[in-house]
């Protein structure tokens, strides 16, 4: 059995949290004030980021994980 994930795999999980990501960097750029674009946005953008991050290991590590746990069958000896 193979336990190895492809990039298909993570992104197809990903696809919605991605989207998640998309929305809330244009909401923090479009909320910032002009004139102060960079100030006002970093920080909102640098924590979406960082929480998308998370969310990406964290489903790659169960992708793998449940592609490399054996089949379980509650009958088998």
């Amino acid at each position: 059995m193979e336990d190895k994930i492809t990039a298909k795999q993570l992104k197809s999980s990903l696809a919605a949290d991605y989207d998640g990501l998309i929305e809330e960097v244009v909401e923090a750029v479009n909320n910032a004030q002009p004139g102060n674009i960079i100030p006002d946005s970093e920080e909102p953008v640098r924590d979406a980021n960082s929480r998308f991050r998370q969310v990406l290991y964290e489903k790659a590590l169960r992708i793998r994980q449940q592609q490399s746990e054996p089949a379980f069958s509650p009958s088998a000896d």
